[in-house]
């Protein structure tokens, strides 16, 4: 049974910084594109950055991008995301997500919507208070 997993969420000041980490049990991730989500009080899921299996492509919203920064550490079977500048408009439910097709490198399109990933996490928190 594959489970993915997030950690790293909490409260913190505009402006601050926090890293999240996202692994799996029962499967490698470093094989599949693993993407990041977020979901705001009574918002819709939405897109925030992805990253292809071997980490030569990177993919992020238009409101994030230059603010957050999505890696992976392949030997380490984690891929983080760094969220920098923290804006209250971030505060979510981050979520991390897994391909279940091996080497694929896509598009921004392809990585951008939900139903490309097959294996979600419970999420995680994030506040981020003015």
């Amino acid at each position: 049974q594959v489970q993915v997993i997030e950690s790293g969420g909490g409260l913190v000041q505009a402006g601050a910084s926090l890293r999240l980490s996202c692994t799996a049990s029962g499967r490698t991730l470093s094989l599949y594109a693993v993407g990041w989500f977020r979901q705001a009080p009574g918002a819709e899921r939405e897109f925030v950055a992805a990253i292809n299996w071997n980490g030569s492509s990177t993919y992020y919203a238009d409101s994030v991008k230059g603010r957050f920064t999505i890696s992976r550490d392949n030997a380490k079977n984690t891929v983080d995301l760094l969220l920098n500048n923290l804006k209250p408009d971030d505060t979510a439910v981050y979520y991390c997500a897994a391909d279940n097709r091996p080497y694929l490198s896509g598009t921004y399109r392809y990585y951008s919507e939900s139903d490309t990933y097959n294996y979600w996490g419970q999420g995680t928190q994030v506040t981020v208070s003015s």
